[in-house]
């Protein structure tokens, strides 16, 4: 086959669509689909949650800012905070936020910039040992983009 920019924009254009079908069809979860229920007895995970536990999911929010500059990790937020919602225990873990580890390290962006992010999700309570951050909602082995 003779190499043509017809060719060459056809081929562009297909792979554009093979990697927009592969992102559509990662489960997205948000903030709202995280509990069940939230209340002084506590939190209860969702269905989703754990339906969704050991896949690929993707997921919008906002980046807390980093306990240290050179952090494998980063909160990921509902909202844009100034302080990173550093937590020494599950008991004392918001609703609105989960732990991203990194894959390989990435710049950190600012905390009132949007992120997507994509990971493999985790539940239940684990602690960090480097760190000693306790979490409830992980997603692991992730990357984020602005978006």
């Amino acid at each position: 086959m003779m190499l043509t920019r017809r060719n060459t924009l056809m081929g562009l254009s297909s792979l554009i669509v093979s990697a927009s079908s592969a992102n559509a069809s990662m489960p997205e979860l948000t903030f709202e689909q995280l509990y069940d229920t939230i209340g002084v007895l506590g939190m209860t995970l969702s269905g989703r949650v754990k339906q969704l536990s050991g896949q690929r999911v993707r997921m919008r929010g906002f980046m807390a800012p980093p306990l240290r500059a050179e952090a494998n990790f980063f909160v990921l937020t509902k909202v844009p905070m100034a302080l990173c919602p550093f937590c020494s225990s599950d008991a004392d873990w918001p609703s609105d936020i989960v732990v991203v580890y990194l894959s390989e390290k990435q710049t950190f962006v600012q905390s009132n910039t949007t992120i997507e992010v994509e990971g493999t999700l985790e539940h239940g309570s684990w602690t960090d040992p480097e760190t000693g951050f306790v979490s409830l909602l992980r997603l692991a082995s992730s990357r984020f983009r602005m978006s």
